[in-house]
């Protein structure tokens, strides 16, 4: 797995506001124009750092969970701590390995609620085959923290199949998703009640580690980048890429699934679907003449029914996005700006 070399944007706000942990340009400029060369060491912004250990390649990542509410229709915080760690590390190539937690708990939070969110954290690492080895626990004062915040760090050991980068994306190239955008984003808008819509949607909140091993079974050193499309959506993650590898990416956007529930609320907000985060999903660039295969055997994997071809990569234009429509009309897809969404996992 190589790296990619870290460009820098300036950071000039005089302040940190909440469009800073949105996951899109804001956050960019935080993390490279302040954080980065302060801290120092860091060589890419990849969702995982990889470390030579002896004989080992470890692959090493950290979270943190503020999602409000706490628990929302098909998941909860404790659920999003397990499965956002295991899926950067699955994004990287990686087999998680063991999960740290660490809980900050508000005073006045009801053991009740507590309790079941310790039982979802069991439930999900059982399920995505991954151990809890420890933790931590801090208690603050009542109105500091919204009841619940989590942390969780992962390792794991690099598959030898993965050789993950941006630099190793050319043009031909294609861009697979494993399924329906938005979901997470829009379930927990309306779980707070902010829009009076009804709806059965439910957050796509799991591990998406069974849809990296099934496209690294399939194409191996084909399958050329993944990543989790969470804060920022997809249209985030694919604009990091052309930023990364310098060339663009062209979307066929009928392609790109989205059911009605999230593509009427944002109509009715404002807001694009690309831009709306996601728990559960993957996308993935691989080569050309593996790409049936490999779209195959995602949909060959429970819940990955939806998966499909979604576009390309193109030698122009260089480090941009855009979606294209069947009627023919074409248009910029660039990083999310602001915070439409706060709060979102």
């Amino acid at each position: 797995m190589t790296t990619v070399a870290l460009p820098r944007a300036a950071f000039v706000d005089t302040q940190i506001d909440m469009a800073h942990g949105a996951g899109g340009k804001a956050s960019r400029r935080l993390v490279e124009g302040l954080i980065v060369p302060l801290v120092g060491g860091v060589e890419s912004l990849n969702d995982a750092a990889c470390l030579q250990a002896g004989d080992m390649r470890l692959a090493v990542t950290t979270d943190s969970f503020v999602v409000r509410p706490l628990r929302f229709p098909g998941g909860s915080i404790g659920d999003l701590a397990v499965n956002g760690t295991v899926n950067d590390l699955a994004v990287s190539g990686a087999v998680p390995l063991a999960l740290v937690c660490s809980l900050i708990v508000e005073a006045g939070l009801p053991t009740d609620l507590l309790r079941a969110e310790l039982q979802a954290i069991g439930d999900a690492a059982r399920r995505a085959g991954v151990r809890i080895a420890g933790g931590d626990t801090k208690v603050v004062e009542h109105g500091k923290a919204d009841g619940l915040y989590i942390t969780t760090t992962g390792i794991g050991t690099v598959d030898p199949r993965a050789s993950l980068s941006a630099t190793a994306v050319v043009p031909g190239d294609v861009v697979l998703i494993t399924g329906c955008i938005g979901d997470h984003g829009i379930t927990v808008l309306l779980a707070r009640g902010d829009i009076d819509l009804s709806s059965s949607l439910q957050s796509d909140t799991r591990s998406v580690l069974p849809f990296a091993d099934a496209l690294l079974d399939a194409a191996g050193s084909d399958v050329k980048w993944m990543r989790d499309p969470t804060r920022g959506g997809l249209a985030t993650s694919l604009n990091e890429l052309a930023r990364d590898c310098g060339f663009g990416i062209v979307l066929e956007e009928d392609a790109v699934p989205v059911r009605d529930e999230v593509r009427g609320a944002c109509e009715l907000l404002g807001l694009d679907p690309l831009h709306i985060a996601n728990e559960g999903q993957l996308v993935a660039i691989v080569a050309e003449r593996v790409a049936d295969r490999a779209l195959q055997a995602l949909r060959r994997v429970p819940g990955g029914d939806a998966a499909a071809r979604v576009g390309r990569i193109e030698l122009a234009p260089v480090r941009t996005v855009l979606a294209t429509a069947s009627y023919g009309g074409t248009r910029v897809v660039d990083m999310l700006v602001g915070d439409p969404l706060p709060r979102i996992c």
